[in-house]
């Protein structure tokens, strides 16, 4: 099955602003801006899954595979647009003000595990939070703990460390002791031959500068300092596979 999604365009172009990569998977399609800050109209496929057709038909491989293994693979969230994101990061500036935080502050603690709007993997179609749907857990399902040694994720994480990876799925945000910026994300995977391009495409762009041209709440707070460590830290410290 399959949707599209339409989103207002708009443009805007700039110079490369990090290190090229290690890595390239597909050279000949090329990602506008606009479609990589999630303000394009991009496909999406599977009903409950949301993904671009290659990544999809992966995850449905994967999926197949894990139900045979006792796990149901469950999409919580995979895409989100430019303003499903931009309204997670103004609902959580506007609660961490309002209680007393300094903006700086605030913003610090939303990108802990939420991302600037324009900057989200999830803006991809590429990208998938995961659980088990057979585990039955009360309260947000997509804290840590519940991944490790006892938890109810405990076999999903032990299956996708050991599978995952055939099917071109990696985790993201690993538990790497030395990784910085956004903190361990157990069920943050991405679909490695299309991300690492659209990564790639992302960090040719002067991302400094389209972020300062932004008006979301919290966005005036960004000094040229700030986007430069969130770029290298948030955006470009992940899993070295994704690179």
């Amino acid at each position: 099955m399959e949707r599209r999604t339409f989103i207002k365009k708009s443009g805007a172009t700039g110079l490369a602003i990090a290190l090229a990569p290690t890595l390239v998977i597909n050279q000949e399609e090329e990602y506008s801006i606009v479609e990589l800050m999630g303000k394009s109209d991009i496909r999406l496929y599977g009903k409950n899954i949301n993904l671009r057709k290659e990544a999809h038909d992966a995850f449905l491989e994967m999926k197949k595979a894990a139900y045979s293994d006792g796990i149901d693979l469950k999409i919580v969230s995979s895409y989100r647009n430019f303003q499903r994101q931009e309204g997670i990061f103004e609902r959580k500036f506007i609660t961490y003000t309002d209680e007393g935080m300094e903006p700086l502050a605030a913003i610090d603690k939303i990108i802990e595990y939420s991302t600037i709007p324009g900057t989200s993997r999830h803006h991809w179609g590429t990208d998938t939070d995961i659980v088990d749907g057979y585990r039955k857990v009360d309260g947000d399902v997509l804290v840590p703990e519940k991944f490790g040694a006892g938890g109810p994720y405990e076999d999903f994480k032990k299956w996708m460390d050991e599978n995952s990876e055939t099917y071109d799925y990696h985790l993201v945000y690993t538990d790497e002791p030395k990784r910085r910026g956004f903190k361990y994300e157990p069920w943050h995977y991405s679909y490695a031959p299309i991300s690492i391009p659209m990564l790639e495409a992302f960090r040719s762009k002067n991302i400094v500068q389209l972020l300062q041209k932004e008006t979301f709440y919290g966005a005036e707070h960004f000094t040229i300092r700030f986007l430069k460590n969130y770029i290298q830290n948030n955006i470009l410290d992940i899993n070295r596979d994704l690179l």
